[in-house]
């Protein structure tokens, strides 16, 4: 009988909320809510994490019991008061992994992506990335080291991570005396501001008093500017997963004492050198396309839609499929957002990517029908189609449809 994953609903489910949030912000004439490359990056993200979490999510649960039975310090029983306490725990530890991801550099690191949208709305809050789920987890374990038992912890996570969805919107103002209880959509949009008088503000995820105890509270008075104070220049997939990671390399290179290169490593981001950036982004050739040209929408909604739903289908019936077969559609799907990112920044190189992806796919069917040795077949008819049509040139005409294609 085939195991059914039924948080895989959770994807389109995700989906619909976002698009009732976009109906909404048209009905109300907010077009500044939404924009179609900053939203597509967003999902990028989200799926990327969902989809590598697949083969790690159950290693968290694992590593809870591991530390619940072997170091918990108390026996904590399974009553309905203790869920509360549970929950409490739950967003006391949060604000501090929350608040150490803004003070630490290599924290940073992870946590920055989250906050590279420049626009509010539900679909940030799929800016999670693979890595910064397992720091996580990192410091969920503390809850099973106090001695909550580990099924507890996976239920108050999930109603934890719901509640943190909500709040990533603008189309919801303060809502009364809740503001003085609850991390709300106007208190969490705060946190996810770019004004002075805005960062470093707001770390709850639930519960507003972590904030009001340890003096990082700050209600919303000025419309907020969301995004990074400085923000990045690409829509890349890779880049803005990977960026912080070569600015913390390079300001370690370039500190001359030990405690330069600790603090590239372990100080607060505000320490970081602001001209690390535009340098590693005329580098590596990192800037947004001319978005108002762009005409390939209907090849890169397929895409994205054919990535969405192997997704659900994968999440769905993982535990169904091969090791082999998850791999093999894993590396599709990533080398399908590095091509999604790759279209938003209409890169030339886009085309070789596509052939190589076009590969892939042909070398996983031939290996399954164990005729790898055919792949050279659809690879030379590649280099054939490339020398008699000039395949590339094609490509740049009728999918990128830009004049103004950067190399």
């Amino acid at each position: 009988m085939t195991d059914i994953n039924y948080l895989a609903f959770a994807i389109p489910a995700f989906f619909l909320f976002v698009f009732v949030e976009y109906k909404f912000a048209q009905n109300r004439n907010r077009s500044d809510v939404f924009k179609y490359e900053s939203s597509i990056a967003n999902f990028s993200v989200g799926i990327a994490e969902r989809l590598l979490n697949l083969f790690i999510a159950a290693s968290f649960y694992q590593v809870y019991n591991w530390v619940y039975q072997n170091y918990a310090l108390f026996d904590i029983p399974n009553k309905w008061y203790i869920w509360l306490l549970l929950l409490l725990t739950t967003d006391f530890v949060w604000y501090w992994y929350h608040r150490l991801g803004h003070e630490i550099n290599f924290l940073w690191a992870a946590h920055i992506v989250h906050h590279q949208s420049e626009e509010f709305n539900l679909s940030a809050a799929a800016r999670i990335t693979t890595i910064q789920a397992v720091f996580r987890n990192v410091f969920w374990c503390a809850l099973p080291l106090l001695g909550f038992h580990p099924n507890m912890i996976i239920t108050i996570l999930l109603v934890h991570g719901a509640y943190s969805f909500f709040t990533h919107t603008q189309l919801i103002g303060k809502i009364g005396w809740l503001e003085h209880v609850f991390i709300t959509p106007s208190l969490h949009g705060v946190h996810h501001a770019s004004d002075d008088k805005y960062l470093d503000k707001n770390y709850g995820d639930v519960f507003v008093f972590w904030d009001k105890i340890f003096g990082t509270f700050q209600s919303e008075e000025e419309a907020p500017k969301y995004g990074l104070t400085h923000p990045i220049k690409s829509y890349s997939f890779l880049w803005q997963h990977f960026h912080y990671y070569l600015e913390i390399r390079e300001a370690y290179k370039r500190a001359n004492t030990i405690k330069d290169k600790w603090n590239a490593l372990f100080g607060s981001p505000a320490l970081m050198n602001q001209n690390i950036r535009p340098e590693l982004e005329k580098k590596y050739f990192q800037e947004k396309g001319h978005t108002s040209e762009i005409k390939f929408k209907g090849y890169l909604n397929f895409q994205f839609v054919l990535v969405v739903a192997i997704l659900t289908f994968i999440t769905m019936f993982f535990t169904s499929i091969s090791n082999g077969t998850s791999i093999a559609i894993t590396i599709f799907l990533l080398l399908t957002l590095i091509n999604i990112g790759a279209l938003l920044e209409q890169r030339k190189w886009i085309y070789y990517l596509e052939c190589f992806r076009l590969i892939l796919v042909f070398g996983y069917i031939f290996y399954e029908f164990n005729i790898l040795e055919f792949l050279i077949i659809p690879v030379l008819l590649l280099i054939f189609l490339e020398r008699a049509f000039s395949l590339s040139d094609l490509y740049l005409k009728y999918v990128l449809k830009h004049h103004n294609i950067n190399s």
